[in-house]
């Protein structure tokens, strides 16, 4: 399992939301293995984006935004922890925040985490994922880059998949351009459009 490196974060975040799609979000949990296939993102700036935790400048809670690239930023919006990755061009700001994932790895783990009836609910959201994965604040600043982290991205097998746009979710004031980027068809996708 090759890790994506620190270089992939490097970038415009909404490049980076783009081609996180298809990766592999790893969360090591004691001696479970739990993972999933990034099906759906959203990308953030900062002050120049009135939805961006970091619209309003520097502060302690967003400060990760305007550092190192490739680490978590973890916040909590209605009572579930959000996972950013810290992603923009150098002296940049920005992160991307993982809305879905595909179960692929220690199903039976995320399903002790987040019980549900129906398989299609346990990561379809950015909320429930983080549920699944037992994510929570004590993850924030993690090095996604480093394969011994509790929490990081490898690179997904090499398969060909439509990619869909459209504005965020759930933001009250938006940029114009479409920054949720999602995989079409794939039934863990939070919302089709």
């Amino acid at each position: 399992m090759k890790v994506l490196p620190k270089r992939f974060y490097e970038r415009d975040p909404a490049l980076v939301a783009k081609e996180l799609l298809g990766n592999v979000l790893v969360r090591r949990l004691g001696f479970n293995v739990l993972s999933g296939k990034i099906v759906e993102t959203e990308a953030y700036y900062g002050g120049n984006d009135p939805a961006s935790k970091a619209y309003k400048g520097r502060k302690r809670f967003n400060e990760l935004m305007f550092l190192d690239v490739g680490k978590t930023f973890i916040y909590m919006v209605h009572g579930n922890w959000l996972l950013n990755i810290v992603a923009h061009v150098k002296g940049g700001v920005g992160a991307v925040l993982i809305r879905a994932i595909e179960p692929l790895e220690g199903v039976e783990a995320m399903l002790e985490n987040r019980s549900v009836k129906n398989m299609r609910e346990l990561t379809s959201g950015p909320g429930k994922l983080t549920k699944a994965l037992a994510i929570t604040k004590d993850l924030n600043g993690v090095d996604v880059t480093k394969k011994d982290s509790k929490l990081f991205v490898a690179e997904g097998r090499n398969e060909t998949f439509q990619i869909g746009t459209s504005p965020r979710i759930g933001v009250k004031a938006d940029l114009p351009q479409n920054l949720r980027f999602f995989i079409k068809g794939n039934v863990f996708v939070s919302k089709s459009s």
